[in-house]
């Protein structure tokens, strides 16, 4: 855990997404990685695509988004998402969670269909 940021398993993201609490989940994957595989949301989750070196650049973006909703950052395992929310965290955004093991354990533990990488 870094300072602000609370790792968030994927077991209970996906318990929280089905009892259709409001979200944002931002993405900080690249492009590339995004078209080739990304977690499926309900209506109802904010869903950002930022990749982590654009997150400076789209902070304010970023902060209109989560607007006082948990924000879920997820990358591939979970260290560029760490980095990503630490940032934010330290820069005021409040409820920060870290997707622990990012889309490849979405992909393990809940939902085989979404393609590993």
């Amino acid at each position: 855990m870094s300072e602000g940021v609370v790792e968030l398993d994927v077991l209970s993201l996906k318990e929280r997404l089905d009892r259709g609490e409001a979200m944002t989940v931002l993405d900080v994957r690249e492009d590339d990685e995004r078209a080739y595989a990304s977690i499926p949301l309900p209506p109802g989750a904010v869903n950002l695509h930022v990749p982590l070196g654009e997150v400076t650049g789209r902070f304010e973006e970023i902060r209109e988004a989560a607007n006082g909703r948990p924000l879920v950052v997820y990358c591939h395992h979970g260290q560029r998402s760490m980095v990503a929310g630490s940032w934010l965290a330290r820069r005021g955004v409040a409820e920060v969670h870290n997707l622990e093991g990012g889309i490849d354990a979405w992909s393990r533990q809940v939902d085989p269909a979404v393609r590993r990488y």
